[in-house]
This record gives structure tokens, C-alpha cells and sequence, in this order.
């Protein structure tokens, strides 16, 4: 086993070879990227990527993500694809070919048959001048010097080069058609990223107490309703309208300030100016607001009428923050 050090120095070449070679491409793009993209958009079919071994891994990861994104697309395997599924393929549809070397036996003998078929056909290969590269209608260039294994055999920067380029036009795709995170959300449902993006105020407090008090309210019956309401807070109420909220950290306060808490009643221990939000905003506009002002509760109203409280504690239960 070698050293920690010389471990480390070996991860570290790995990762710098990789960079290079993801700037490197960078500097290959032309116009074949760009008509591309045109030709993607101006599709009323589906992205079809194809490809074989590691490419095929990686073509998985580009439909998956570009399927995310707004452009719809799906896998197609080199190998399978000359034994029947190449009837997935449909006229307007625009076939992504994944290969380093542009030149293996299952891409060359799919290439004839996808070019019969008259489907626009983009190459993404580290050689341009190969079988893939001379018979694509436009050719992304993923040359790499050298993989990041030792041996410069294990496909490791050259699968690195096509993953950023299939990222780089998913991106581009994503900003032409104007895909912005109310998109996002649709497609992202689950999880935490999605209740991120669709997740409002009034999901979260559905199952809230709503804690309220008057200004007259006792000190007493304050901490009992803060209590029973069991979201460390109540909205102080006038006349059917929010003046004021008492938090724990208030009653704390109080009983260090007062001697005798029977003479004190919620507006001598109120803030007043409560921070609120609409019931129909964002989760995440509730979290920054109480990131802004250092609290952990806010009001929350409807049409400014008072409808209840958002706690921090809804926010990580649901696991978005």
C-alpha cells in the first residue's frame, strides 16, 4: 500500500489532468456546437443518444439530465440498436452519438443505418477524423491528451470531456428555451431540491396551532397559550390585527426585568412590527427572511389578515434546510 502522501499526489494529478483537459475543450468549440443547439431546437422530436461501454454510462447521465432540463430525450444503446431498437427512433428525431475513438465495430455498423434513416446525426468524439467524426452532420470535439489513468487505458478523462460537453449543451438548451425554476420544479418533484422550488408558506403551517393573545392578555395565560400552541411564539392581537409577537426569548426577558409577572401583561413584553409572509410564498422566502433578521419564526397572512405561524423547526423537519 502506498503512502498517504503519495496516494494523495496521485488523486491530485488525476483531478489536474481532468481540469486541463475540460479547458482544453473548451477552447475546441465551434460553429458545429452552436448548430447543434439550433438543430436541437428547432426539432419537433426527441435527443436519441447512443453509444456503447463507458459512453453509453455517460449518454445515460445526458439524457437523464437533459430530460430534466426541457429537452425530452431517451437511451439508446449502440449494441441493441442494430437487434430492433432502432425502431424507437422516429423522422424527427436528432440522434446524439457518444465514442472516444469514433471508430469501434458496433458504432461503425450503426452509423449506415442511422445516416438511411436521414436523421440529423451529431458525433461527439475525441477524433474528428474518424468514422463517427467524418459521417456526423456536425462533429463536438471531446479530444483528450491523455486519460488520468496511469495506463492511459481506463476511460477516465475522456468520459470526463464527454459528460461537461453533454452538460455544456444541455445548458445552452436549457437557456434558449428559456427553462427557468418554476420549470425546474415540474420536473423536480421530489426531495428536498423540489420542495425547494414548489413548496409554500401555507403547506408547512396547514397543521399549526394558531397562537394569538390580546394586549391585555396576562403574562401567565401568555406563556400558557405560547405553550399550548407549541411553536415557541404568539402574534399579538387589536382589533383582529397583528401588533405585536412574544417569543420565548421574551418571556426569558421578562422574568429577569419584572419581579412580580401578575402586573405584567403582553403589551409590555411584546415586539411590535412582527416580521411576516403570505401564506402563498415560498418556503425558501421564509427561510431567508429569518436568515436576514436572525429569528426563527414569522407570521404569516393571508391578504395581510393574521392566518398563522411558520417555525424554523417546519423548515428542517421537511428537510429543505
Amino acid at each position: 500500500m502506498k503512502s498517504n502522501k503519495e496516494v494523495i499526489k496521485i488523486a491530485k494529478e488525476s483531478l489536474v489532468n481532468q481540469s486541463l483537459a475540460i479547458e482544453n475543450i473548451a477552447s475546441l468549440l465551434d460553429e458545429n456546437f452552436y448548430n447543434t443547439v439550433h438543430v436541437i431546437l428547432a426539432s419537433e422530436g426527441r435527443v436519441v443518444v447512443t453509444g456503447i461501454g463507458k459512453s453509453a454510462l455517460i449518454g445515460m447521465k445526458i439524457v437523464a439530465t437533459l430530460n430534466s432540463t426541457g429537452t425530452p430525450a431517451m437511451f439508446m444503446h449502440a449494441a441493441d440498436a442494430i437487434h430492433g431498437d432502432l425502431g424507437m427512433i422516429q423522422p424527427n428525431d436528432v440522434i446524439l452519438c457518444i465514442s472516444k475513438s469514433g471508430n469501434t465495430p458496433e458504432i461503425k455498423a450503426l452509423i449506415p443505418l442511422l445516416k438511411n434513416m436521414q436523421n440529423v446525426l451529431i458525433g461527439i468524439t475525441g477524433d474528428v477524423s474518424s468514422y463517427l467524426g467524418t459521417y456526423s452532420d456536425h462533429v463536438l470535439n471531446t479530444y483528450v491528451e491523455k486519460e488520468a489513468c496511469p495506463n492511459n487505458l481506463a476511460p477516465t478523462t475522456s468520459t470526463t470531456a464527454q459528460l461537461v460537453m453533454g452538460d455544456a449543451l444541455a445548458i445552452c438548451l436549457l437557456d434558449s428555451r428559456g427553462f427557468d425554476s418554476n420549470d425546474f420544479a415540474k420536473y423536480h418533484p421530489g426531495g428536498s431540491l423540489g420542495k425547494k422550488l414548489y413548496l409554500k408558506v401555507e403547506h408547512l403551517i396547514a397543521h399549526n396551532k394558531i397562537p394569538k393573545v390580546a394586549l391585555d392578555t396576562k403574562a401567565k395565560e401568555v406563556i400558557i397559550e405560547i405553550s399550548d400552541k407549541m411553536l415557541g411564539t404568539t402574534a399579538v392581537m387589536n382589533n383582529n390585527k397583528v401588533v405585536g409577537i412574544i417569543t420565548d426569548g421574551d418571556i426569558r426577558r421578562m422574568l429577569t426585568k419584572f419581579n412580580d409577572i401578575n402586573l405584567i401583561s403582553a403589551q409590555d413584553i411584546m415586539s411590535k412590527n412582527p416580521k411576516t409572509i403570505e401564506k402563498n410564498a415560498l418556503v425558501t422566502k421564509a427561510f431567508e427572511l429569518m436568515e436576514k433578521h436572525s429569528i426563527s419564526q414569522l407570521i404569516v397572512t393571508d391578504n395581510g389578515e393574521y392566518v398563522g405561524v411558520i417555525h424554523i423547526h417546519d423548515l428542517i423537519k421537511e428537510g429543505i434546510f
